[in-house]
């Protein structure tokens, strides 16, 4: 502001996008206060992305993109899924935080909600420390043991690397079943 201060300031949210999700899709299956008191509920991310992507595709496809029903995946160290609708976002893979859904460079992706009490109650874990590993030493990078990047792994695997295959493996077959469940 003091060094530019006639430049507007503009803040972007890219899980406005998402608000069109009807509620069968955001929705926990938790208690209703949560949602009600709290708006606790999955807000998804990478929305700028899957706009462009969605008027992109219609450009492309030199078609309305409000009349379009796509399945969109960004693909990278955070990486995400969402079909698309008329232009507008049905569902998407990430929730509350972008640690939901896929498997990511560094994030596990979907886990078994309860594998913070058993950290916790077999390797004395606390919630921090279960938090950061999921969401900085989990993913590609923790299931190869080696990188977070694909190409890397690509070539590791190439190599005979173990690690490495098990983790494209695991990524494909992850995005394969969101791909299939956003069809729906």
């Amino acid at each position: 502001q003091h060094a530019f201060p006639e430049l507007k300031h503009v803040a972007v949210f890219d899980t406005a996008f998402h608000q069109t999700m009807p509620s069968h899709a955001y929705r926990y299956a938790i208690p209703a206060e949560y949602y009600e008191k709290h708006g606790v509920r999955r807000y998804g991310f990478h929305g700028t992305s899957y706009r462009y992507v969605a008027q992109e595709a219609g450009r492309v496809l030199n078609r309305d993109s409000n009349r379009l029903a796509l399945v969109i995946a960004h693909l990278g160290n955070g990486a995400s899924i969402s079909a698309v609708l008329n232009g507008k976002s049905q569902d998407t893979s990430m929730g509350l935080t972008p640690l939901e859904g896929l498997v990511m460079g560094t994030r596990s992706g979907d886990i078994d909600p309860s594998l913070f009490s058993f950290l916790s109650e077999n390797f004395a874990m606390s919630v921090e420390q279960t938090t950061n590993m999921l969401n900085r030493q989990s993913g590609l990078l923790g299931l190869s043991g080696l990188s977070n990047d694909c190409r890397t792994l690509e070539a590791a695997a190439k190599e005979g690397h173990a690690g490495a295959t098990l983790a494209l493996e695991v990524f494909a077959y992850r995005l394969a079943k969101y791909i299939g469940a956003m069809t729906v």
